[in-house]
């Protein structure tokens, strides 16, 4: 740029850089917050990557959906998962469809790759049957951004995209609870502490996590694992032994995020053009409703942790925390997507929440055409 350029008053300015000035401020005042939302992680997030797999992760049969506009979808919940719940908040008309129902018309906006038993390892939830581990939803994600790039007809406006869209990852909970905590068929107790499998998920997380930022991605929500011992199936399955829940699986699930912690920092730090913020996910935290059983009747699933097929729910779902075994109500999502989203606790997300997070996006994409109104 000429260092002898100076701004013109606006009336000397040309019309079409008035026009994009002009629209530069309707898009700051329009829905949706940000372009697009990618969506991985396991079936806390899954909207029925799952539902043609041979697995006993899936959950496209009644009740689930039972409050869900589309009925039973592949959402492990009796409606809204928290993804969805966040998406609402962001001012989208519509969910991020699954990958495995991703169409030309549908996937700008971005795409839910997410699959109920999957983990960072590949091995993770292998005693279910089929599932999409972490490593392969991101070449999923890779296919996603090759369509992109038909469809846009040009690299750069595809890297702009990617760049203004929150990349949000919710996984790590199957790693421990369907990996290093079943034994039988696993070897990682053997072979690690919890602490040592801890650090070594984090880290093979890290690299998933750059993988991704090397196809485009810079705005980054990271969840942190909820108190796993306190779901209705952990109790069941092991015991309390007189606490209130499973302190191993608490244990193991603060260790995790003991080091997801530092590496957000970390990656803040080194990759100054990106952002990355934790999630502090705890359906324990919804206090008002109620944690001791889950609304359903379970006895389905590989930890018979699921929905029986075509039982009768409890009526009042919207006071329980716990919808099957593991997955939150509707309303207990909702809940929570609504603290993430505007919460000003450090301990629940630092050090963004996802309203901060997308106004990073805004700030990126208004520095964006500032600068090419300047170059051009």
């Amino acid at each position: 740029m000429d260092s002898k350029m100076h701004l013109q008053p606006w009336w000397l300015l040309p019309i079409s850089l008035l026009l994009q000035l002009s629209n530069l401020k309707n898009w700051a005042n329009a829905a949706p917050q940000v372009p697009c939302y990618f969506i991985f992680g396991d079936s806390l997030s899954d909207s029925g990557n799952n539902n043609n797999l041979k697995t006993l992760a899936k959950v496209n049969y009644r009740p689930y959906g039972i409050d869900f506009p589309k009925g039973p979808t592949g959402r492990f919940s009796n409606g809204r998962n928290v993804q969805d719940a966040i998406v609402e908040l962001l001012g989208f008309e519509e969910y991020m469809p699954p990958f495995a129902k991703s169409e030309r018309k549908n996937i700008l906006q971005g795409v839910n790759y997410a699959s109920g038993a999957s983990g960072i390892l590949d091995e993770t939830g292998s005693l279910m049957g089929a599932r999409v581990p972490m490593s392969i939803q991101i070449r999923n994600h890779k296919t996603i951004i090759a369509r992109i790039r038909k469809i846009l007809r040009n690299d750069s406006s595809t890297e702009k995209l990617l760049r203004q869209c929150i990349y949000s990852i919710q996984i790590g909970s199957n790693d421990f609870v369907n990996n290093y905590f079943k034994p039988n068929f696993y070897n990682s107790s053997h072979g690690y502490s919890v602490s040592e499998f801890a650090t070594m998920l984090v880290r093979q997380f890290a690299h998933q996590i750059k993988d991704l930022y090397k196809t485009g991605a810079r705005i980054f929500a990271l969840f942190g694992l909820g108190q796993l011992g306190c779901t209705p199936n952990a109790i069941a399955t092991h015991g309390t032994n007189g606490s209130l829940c499973v302190t191993k699986l608490n244990d193991a699930a603060f260790l995790f995020n003991q080091r997801l912690i530092p590496l957000v920092m970390a990656l803040n730090s080194k990759l100054t053009d990106a952002k990355f913020t934790y999630l502090n996910y705890s359906p324990m935290k919804v206090a008002q409703l109620s944690l001791e059983s889950p609304c359903c009747k379970t006895g389905a699933g590989g930890n018979r942790e699921l929905c029986i097929h075509y039982s009768k729910p409890c009526s009042n779902r919207k006071q329980y925390a716990f919808w099957d075994g593991v997955h939150p109500t509707d309303a207990s999502n909702v809940l929570i997507a609504k603290n993430l989203y505007g919460t000003r606790s450090f301990s629940d997300a630092r050090p963004f929440n996802i309203r901060s997070l997308a106004r990073k996006s805004s700030d990126d994409q208004q520095r964006q055409i500032w600068v090419e109104v300047l170059v051009n």
